[in-house]
């Protein structure tokens, strides 16, 4: 069998990469080739230029035309291998970006696995009882600091009309202390009946009839 269909190939296949890279080097090549064709026409030209007609230039001319010939088929040569070379391109990058999509997508999978596993350990009933202990102790929390900022002598509640009465007779002794004090006479004196200050007993009424006499 293997005389008639020959020997299985244990070769390694091409890749995409390799068969880019031995089109490229096949465009080199031929740009090589056509840099020399481009010298001779440039030399045959100037050859050319300064001969007259006659079988000599007649000679000249037709090794031109053929260098010329085989330039263009030269250039078409390499016109497809570059047209070849950017196709391959194309499905390589195609290619990778089939590679990337499916590299997303096989992310994405995991993703969404551990997400699902993760989510399943979690109970909602446990949370939204975790919440409303929170909310109960946060109540309790402000009840604590509401009782402890409590004051103990001043009233909740004052009344208006006794806060105003007070405030007139507060009045009225600023009003009689500044009177004493325009008059140049001591406070004390504006009372006939209030001793000096600097008496610490009054006097007896016997003692101040004695005196008197």
């Amino acid at each position: 069998m293997n005389r008639l269909f020959g020997a299985k190939s244990t070769a390694p296949k091409p890749t995409l990469n390799s068969a880019i890279s031995t089109v490229d080097t096949r465009i080199e090549s031929l740009d090589v080739k056509l840099s020399k064709l481009n010298a001779e026409l440039s030399a045959y030209q100037q050859k050319l230029a300064k001969m007259r007609d006659g079988p000599g230039k007649t000679a000249i001319k037709q090794k031109a035309l053929k260098v010329l010939q085989q330039r263009k088929m030269y250039e078409s040569q390499r016109d497809q291998l570059q047209q070849q070379s950017w196709n391959m391109e194309q499905a390589g990058m195609m290619q990778d970006n089939l590679k990337n999509t499916m590299t997303t997508v096989d992310a994405m999978k995991t993703t969404t696995k551990e997400l699902r596993k993760q989510y399943g350990k979690i109970n909602i009933d446990k949370i939204e009882k975790l919440q409303d202990e929170m909310a109960d102790l946060m109540d309790m929390g402000n009840d604590i600091q509401e009782s402890i900022s409590r004051s103990y002598e001043v009233p909740d509640e004052v009344d208006e009309a006794e806060l105003d009465a007070e405030l007139e007779a507060l009045g009225d002794e600023v009003e009689l202390e500044g009177i004493g004090e325009s008059s140049g006479m001591p406070s004390y004196m504006l009372d006939d009946a209030a001793p000096p200050q600097f008496i610490d007993e009054a006097p007896e009424p016997n003692k101040v009839q004695q005196a008197a006499g």
